[in-house]
């Protein structure tokens, strides 16, 4: 199973031969120093960088470019280097970025001959700095081990060479920009969009990018994602874009991934004129997980782009014909015999050919869309899938965490049948509310009130039941906090299960020891990362990912209780503790704009369908619709005792 490691934290490597694949968003340079046991380089003659990309045991590529495949050979490093440190640059030039925080997190995997990830490490937090050690490769009592390390430079590539102990930094440094700069016009950029922003399908096989390896994903613009208003969610759509001849941009958010996709499914060919076939995974990445992930994403942007054109359409036509009626009736001979009314059905007649072509281009993408649909939903593994998919009635604990998880659906009015799943990434990278009050829509407005608390829990725990469902056994606790206990109904078949860290804390006591209980742990594995001596948490420290349930914020809860949930919604997640909030922020308004910070924290969902996801890309209002088990179906239930028995079989 892949390491994905947090600044200062190390993970042992169980070979010697390796390649360290780096992967970021514009051009970058990339080398490795050799040190001895105190981390001091020697000399030039210990660094690897484009002017002279080859020492004893390590090669690293010769130009700046948006992906690098370092080759490293620790059984071939001489006897006296005891650390590999891998570092990064932007190259210097005109139009070139000055610093890493204008650009997006470089991602670096320590990866095997054969690809696969040992270990990755995302490179954030970086502002000022213009270079940074990523991360070190160092032998201790003979183990080899890699550490994610992360430090910045605002010095830029001589002040990190200085600080590693190389005499003559900045001549160094030099050398390396000026061999940069003479190749820099080979290096991989992120390619533009195709003219008409239609998604291109790939041809079989990597896409070459010269002597930085094979091209690297790119990260898109900001947008497009389906973002609730207060802020966005964390899952924009991957730009899926080719030029002829040149590098594919086949990028998903924060996370750059690093090996070239296997050859994408092909579709039998189409006849002229007719819309090529539907495939499911037929996207890019490197495995069929990732491409249904990037295909459905693909799907979201083209439903997206085909009714922003519709509409643009519809009000282009509608324009026009209120202009042509103006001028029409600001002519007094007009309004002489039958002028005018023949003025008024022409501009009718062009607005409803107009409006009916419009029509008749959405109801084609709808259709390729919708056959597109049907092909993907029965091939997606369970934790892209609704309940109703079969893939439920097969399922077996699964061995690794999945890239992203399916929280609900969402569509748009032109295409009411459409659905398209909204996936987050996994680990979650913010907490989820959902939304129990009744003043937020009108459809929550037409709910009455105790009901729509009821749905509201109960979508919590189906989505708690996914996440338990989809992370492997041991590896996701759950706690719950219910101050009054009115939650028994929604929370039985995760009680029932036996699939909770403990029973449902009641009561202001209750509250005050689960908070106590997780804001310890933030505290404990913040401390361990930032000390590098993850090795020494405490034996009791339950190290699986966590997840709180809250029911009935803030019931229960006093000033304390309410400082330590905000303390867990702003640090948590980074260590692995994350929020599953049921409440009505009507009901905090006596806190004032204390809370504001926590409501924009969390992704806000809905316990029934409601259109407040806002597009920024093209300004839709989507409607979210929540995963609801069929009706009479048991698969939740047996799901989770299918998670418990596995947990009851590890503790064994």
């Amino acid at each position: 199973m892949t390491a994905e490691l947090v600044r200062g934290q190390n993970h042992t490597l169980p070979q010697t031969r390796l390649e360290i694949r780096v992967s970021a968003g514009s051009p970058v340079v990339a080398g490795a120093t050799l040190g001895d046991e105190r981390g001091t380089v020697r000399g030039a003659e210990w660094i690897a960088h484009p002017a002279s990309h080859r020492v004893p045991g390590l090669e690293v590529s010769r130009q700046a470019a948006a992906d690098h495949r370092l080759a490293v050979d620790l059984d071939a490093l001489p006897g006296s280097v005891h650390r590999v440190t891998v570092l990064l640059a932007l190259p210097l030039g005109p139009g070139q970025p000055a610093r890493f925080g204008a650009v997006a997190a470089p991602f670096v995997a320590v990866t095997g001959l054969d690809g696969t990830e040992i270990a990755t490490f995302t490179l954030t937090g970086l502002d000022t700095e213009s270079a940074v050690s990523a991360l070190e490769l160092y032998r201790r009592q003979g183990v080899w081990k890699v550490r994610a390390v992360g430090q910045g430079y605002a010095a830029g590539l001589a002040g990190m060479l200085a600080d590693q102990g190389v005499a003559e930094a900045a001549e160094v440094a030099a050398s390396i920009q000026e061999a940069v700069a003479s190749g820099l016009a080979r290096s991989v950029t992120p390619p533009p969009r195709t003219p008409d922003g239609e998604r291109v399908r790939h041809p079989a096989g990597p896409p070459a990018s010269g002597d930085g390896g094979p091209a690297a994903p790119a990260p898109p613009d900001p947008a497009p994602s389906p973002p609730d208003p207060a802020p966005a969610p964390s899952d924009p759509a991957p730009a899926r874009t080719e030029t002829s001849g040149g590098p594919v941009n086949y990028a998903h958010p924060r996370r750059q991934t690093s090996a070239p996709p296997p050859p994408p499914p092909t579709a039998p060919p189409a006849a002229p004129g007719q819309p090529a076939q539907p495939v499911a995974g037929d996207a890019t990445g490197w495995s069929m997980d990732e491409r249904l992930y990037n295909q459905i994403w693909g799907m979201f942007e083209d439903l997206a782009r085909a009714v922003a054109a519709y509409r643009s359409a519809v009000d282009f036509a509608e324009s026009r014909m209120d202009q042509e009626l103006d001028r029409a009736l600001s002519d007094p001979r007009s309004r002489i015999g039958g002028a005018g009314d023949r003025a008024r059905e022409e501009a009718r007649a062009k607005h409803d050919e107009l409006t009916g072509r419009a029509r008749e281009a959405l109801e084609r993408d709808l259709a390729q869309l919708a056959a597109e649909s049907a092909v993907v939903e029965p091939a997606l593994p369970a934790a892209y899938a609704g309940w109703g998919n079969p893939v439920w009635h097969g399922y077996r604990v699964p061995m690794e965490i999945p890239m992203a998880l399916r929280i609900g659906d969402l569509h748009l009015p032109e295409g009411i049948g459409l659905r398209i799943p909204l996936l987050v990434r996994l680990p979650l990278e913010r907490g989820i509310w959902v939304d129990s009050g009744r003043t937020a829509s009108e459809a929550a407005a037409a709910t009455p009130g105790d009901r729509l608390r009821t749905l509201a829990m109960e979508t919590a725990a189906a989505l708690a039941a996914r996440l338990l469902a989809v992370y492997p056994a041991d590896e996701f606790s759950v706690h719950v906090i219910d101050p009054a206990g009115s939650a028994a109904g929604p929370l039985a078949p995760l009680v029932d299960a036996g699939v909770l860290a403990g029973p449902p804390a009641a009561g202001a006591e209750g509250v005050s020891s689960v908070l106590a209980h997780l804001t310890r742990r933030v505290d404990l594995v913040q401390m361990a990362i930032r000390a590098g001596a993850s090795d020494a948490l405490p034996p009791d420290l339950d190290t699986a990912e966590q997840l709180l349930i809250v029911n009935d914020f803030p019931h229960g809860f006093d000033d304390r209780a309410v400082t330590q949930l905000r303390y867990l919604a702003d640090e948590g997640p980074s260590v692995g503790v994350h929020l599953l909030m049921v409440a009505d922020r009507e009901d905090t308004r006596a806190y004032g704009p204390v809370l504001d910070p926590l409501w924009r924290s969390l992704l806000r969902i809905t316990p029934v369908a409601d259109d407040h996801l806002a597009d920024p890309w093209v300004g839709h209002a989507w409607t979210y619709e929540p995963l609801r088990a069929p009706q009479g179906s048991r698969v939740l239930e047996q799901v989770l005792a299918l998670v418990a028995a596995a947990r009851r079989a590890g503790h064994r």
